[in-house]
């Protein structure tokens, strides 16, 4: 395999690692599933969380790129890379970019929960999906698969691993970076106003931290 940059072609790549997790979205979709089941199954009507949660994620990915790209869309998750050369911002423009979306991101739920027609206990649970962030950097290896563009390597694992974490016990908030000391080393990221954490990964290894809250 040869080396290429982030996001450009195929071989092995060192970047960003990316991940914005809506918070709630499981609960809240199973609990309109159930809810709403008739319509569903009639197929006449789609309940207005399903074209929501649509509208959220596309607000990331538009948020978001450029300066990343997006790699796939993982249920309630988007997954994005981004090069570490000129395209990227660094330190405090890059947290304000994360912020932005964020802003972004409840602006929309807002705008949604204003225009929501149904108040059943399942809707209302709309108030509780909120937006977290998970930062790291490494190298993964590039692949084609389907047509698609796919990341696979041990960092991949680790950025996914960390969205769960103690960051919102620690901080008090579901909104939040969680940007691992990589990424806060590779992109000059100060740690100022954020909060030290160690999170546990397989065995007995473990990732420096440090969370930021958002809101």
């Amino acid at each position: 395999m040869t080396a290429t940059t982030a996001g450009v072609g195929s071989g092995i790549a060192s970047g960003a690692l990316l991940l914005a997790d809506i918070s709630g979205y499981t609960g809240f979709l199973d609990a309109v599933t159930i809810a709403h089941h008739d319509d569903l199954l009639g197929g006449d009507t789609v309940p207005a969380a399903y074209p929501l949660i649509s509208t959220l994620l596309d607000g990331i990915i538009d948020r978001l790129t450029p300066p990343f790209a997006l790699v796939k869309l993982e249920g309630d998750a988007v997954f994005m890379s981004g090069a570490l050369d000129d395209t990227l911002p660094r330190g405090t423009e890059l947290l304000d970019c994360l912020a932005a979306c964020y802003a972004g991101f409840r602006d929309r739920l807002g705008t949604a929960r204003e225009l929501w027609s149904c108040q059943c206990d399942a809707c209302v649970r709309v108030a509780t999906l909120d937006l977290k962030f998970v930062l790291h950097a490494g190298s993964y290896v590039i692949h084609s698969v389907g047509g698609g563009r796919e990341l696979a390597g041990p960092d991949v694992v680790i950025a996914h691993r960390l969205l769960k974490n103690r960051a919102a016990e620690v901080l008090g908030t579901r909104a939040y970076a969680l940007v691992t000391r990589p990424a806060m080393d590779r992109l000059d990221i100060p740690d100022g106003g954020s909060t030290a954490l160690t999170e546990p990964l397989e065995g007995d290894r473990s990732m420096a931290a440090q969370a930021f809250r958002l809101g």
